[in-house]
């Protein structure tokens, strides 16, 4: 009992503790029972991912599985699948990861300081941006100071983007929805819907909270035109995009929205939209804002039409309802920007 006790007076002090300063566990060895609750209540954990085990039940203990089968202790299992663990790597890779996590985050809730000289031109142009419009990391790579940018949670729900970059010295969160990743040399690797999941949504709001909690701004990266539809996301799907949108609704810091490419329906609500609280949206001349795709509107509007006519139907529907212009006249959108010019 004394052992509990002493497990209870730290899981109080690091409750204690969350929103006030940062909080980062690094796992090395085996991290088991109630033991696993502490990286648990941090904010960042690390994982070595040969050696290290994380688990509140040990695989053989669950019924039906054994390590064999599937190592629920692994780096992989809690990072990809559990979403507990945002970095996993040698000990080498994890103690410089932590290095450059705490250059960008404050100290604690009170201090200022979490910005550095920008050196890199604010006005800086980029071509390759458009071209990267499925991935998030890509593009805060480009637009961050001296192109660095720290993904958190990145082998978790790949389809929604967290992570940090610097924006003339200054720390700023990114949430983004990611629809494909790339290889080393450019081409596509992965492929995502276009939609919210409810693990990104989670994922992300919790992203947003300690963002909030210690004052870092949050910049969007907009484009999803819906929710993911399983009888199994179902269940928690209400829930999950509730708690992004209570996240970006409750947040204080400032919150940036830049749609990027398609804004549809309530997921295009919940991303930081300008009615759920953001400062400033901008959008790419590209981009497309509305209720749904043109195409599928017009063929609920016109059902049993020929081609050419949903054709014609879903462009003056585009035009007028999806179009950037059309949500920038309403006052949704802040200002229409080429993509080349973001990170001005």
């Amino acid at each position: 009992t004394d052992a509990l006790n002493a497990f209870g007076e730290i899981y109080l002090k690091q409750t204690l503790a969350s929103g006030v300063i940062p909080q980062i566990t690094a796992v090395f060895g085996t991290c088991g029972g109630g033991l696993a609750l502490v990286p648990a209540l941090t904010d960042f954990t690390f994982m070595e991912s040969e050696k290290a085990k994380l688990f509140v039940n040990s695989p053989n203990a669950l019924e039906g599985n054994h390590e064999s089968k599937c190592d629920t202790a692994s780096a992989k299992f809690q990072s990809e699948d559990a979403g507990l663990v945002d970095f996993t790597g040698s000990e080498d890779e994890i103690y410089a990861g932590i290095r450059e996590l705490i250059s960008m985050i404050p100290s604690n809730n009170e201090d200022d300081m979490s910005y550095e000289e920008c050196t890199d031109d604010l006005n800086r142009a980029s071509e390759a941006l458009e071209n990267a419009v499925g991935d998030p990391a890509v593009i805060c790579s480009e637009i961050g100071d001296d192109h660095v940018f720290v993904e958190t949670k990145a082998a978790y729900a790949k389809e929604m983007v967290t992570g940090f970059v610097r924006l003339n010295g200054m720390t700023v969160g990114v949430v983004g929805n990611r629809t494909e990743s790339y290889d080393e040399d450019g081409n596509v690797a992965e492929k995502y819907a276009d939609v919210l999941t409810a693990r990104g949504a989670r994922k992300a709001a919790k992203f947003v909270k300690f963002c909030d909690a210690f004052d870092i701004p949050v910049l969007t990266l907009t484009n999803a035109t819906g929710f993911n539809a399983t009888v199994c996301s179902e269940k928690v799907m209400a829930k999950s995009i509730g708690e992004l949108v209570h996240a970006f609704a409750s947040a204080t810091v400032p919150k940036v929205n830049v749609i990027i490419g398609k804004a549809y329906g309530t997921a295009y609500v919940a991303m930081n939209s300008k009615s759920v609280g953001a400062d400033i949206v901008y959008a790419w001349d590209n981009a497309e804002i509305g209720m749904m795709d043109a195409s599928m509107a017009a063929k609920i509007m016109y059902p049993g039409s020929e081609a050419s006519v949903i054709n014609e139907k879903a462009a003056e529907y585009r035009e007028l309802q999806s179009s950037v212009e059309s949500a920038a006249a309403r006052g949704y959108v802040d200002t229409v920007i080429a993509p080349v010019d973001t990170r001005k």
